[in-house]
């Protein structure tokens, strides 16, 4: 019985050994876990998917602009066909060539450079064209004016401008001390006396303003500071004549700005208005000869410039009336003082 007892026991733990054998296990949820996770962590990083499509549109786009042909110039207008896309992606130094060769075709081309046209004397209308008159150019002291010519509000007087004021058109008396040796404004009409037509103020010249200056207000130190003066048209002008020279030979003005309708002149050898007189005339023929040799002069750099004997004549008047106004050290003087400006006009 015992025996009996014993075999059945024996054959029991060997079914339950058996029938745990075979039993389906079921998974740890926690050992699932760890497993995923060190799964996901031993992946290599994936690429920048993302980023690469998009350059590889850019390529499709970059490509068909540099390798289509320029189109012929035609009279009918052509539709531009769409870009075919592109299977195998271009590389990044590819792309990089190619931007650069798709900007440098975009941008404009730079108009090629050309030298400047150089002045050409051109008279004025109603101006001589030819003239017999000869000029000589003079050294001059110092260093040459510090802007261009035409732009220098204290040679170029047109610059400046000048209004007509309602001041009287006649000499008049300034109490001061008066110069021995003045340029005299009635050596400027040869052969005749002087006729005042109107008068008129000059405008200031604000060195401050931009690069060379701009026009400023009308200078209000003398009531008048340009002088109207009756001539006839194609009458032969000089300048305003005086006695010390400033080279040898008998020169006594330096001509420091010169162009068809004015001119400016200077009684010392220095290529600036700020010692010394210094008379301006307007609206003059200006000889041809006498222009022709400044502009050279001034090409060259101004280190001569035209110099003048009294008596040169320096041009005609243009019409029916011209214009003078002298400045001592840059100052502009009233051209109606008899005293000053007058002593052989009285």
């Amino acid at each position: 019985m015992l025996q009996r007892l014993l075999i059945a026991v024996a054959l029991g733990g060997v079914v339950f050994s058996l029938y745990t054998l075979n039993r389906v296990q079921t998974p740890d949820p926690n050992l699932i876990r760890l497993s995923v996770r060190a799964t996901v962590h031993a992946m290599p990083t994936a690429p920048p998917i993302v980023v690469e499509v998009t350059r590889i549109v850019e390529v499709t786009r970059i490509v068909e602009i540099v390798q289509t042909p320029a189109p012929t110039p035609s009279p009918q207008p052509t539709e531009t066909p769409a870009p075919s896309p592109i299977d195998t992606p271009t590389p990044v130094a590819a792309v990089e060539v190619q931007a650069a060769a798709m900007l440098s075709a975009a941008a404009p081309p730079e108009p090629p450079a050309s030298a400047p046209e150089p002045v050409q004397p051109v008279a004025a209308a109603g101006c001589p064209a030819t003239s017999a008159n000869q000029y000589t150019l003079i050294p001059v002291t110092g260093p040459p004016t510090d802007h261009p010519d035409a732009l220098h509000g204290d040679l170029n007087l047109g610059l400046r401008g000048y209004t007509p004021t309602d001041a009287a058109a006649a000499l008049i008396s300034i109490n001061g001390p008066t110069d021995s040796d003045p340029p005299q404004i009635s050596s400027t009409l040869l052969g005749g006396g002087a006729s005042f037509t109107q008068v008129y103020r000059v405008r200031d010249w604000d060195w401050g303003c931009g690069e060379h200056g701009c026009q400023g207000g009308e200078l209000s130190q003398v009531e008048a500071s340009l002088l109207g003066i009756a001539a006839a048209p194609g009458q032969p002008l000089s300048f305003p004549a005086r006695s010390a020279q400033i080279y040898g030979g008998g020169y006594t003005a330096l001509v420091v700005y010169a162009e068809e309708t004015r001119l400016t002149v200077v009684y010392t050898r220095e290529d600036s208005v700020a010692n010394g007189y210094t008379a301006h005339l307007e609206k003059i023929c200006v000889d041809p000869n006498l222009l022709a040799l400044y502009r050279s002069a001034n090409a060259a750099g101004r280190g001569s410039l035209p110099g003048l004997r009294n008596g040169d004549v320096v041009g005609t008047a243009s019409g029916g009336e011209i214009a003078v106004a002298v400045r001592d050290r840059g100052w502009f003087a009233d051209p109606r003082s008899a005293k000053d400006w007058w002593h052989t006009g009285q």
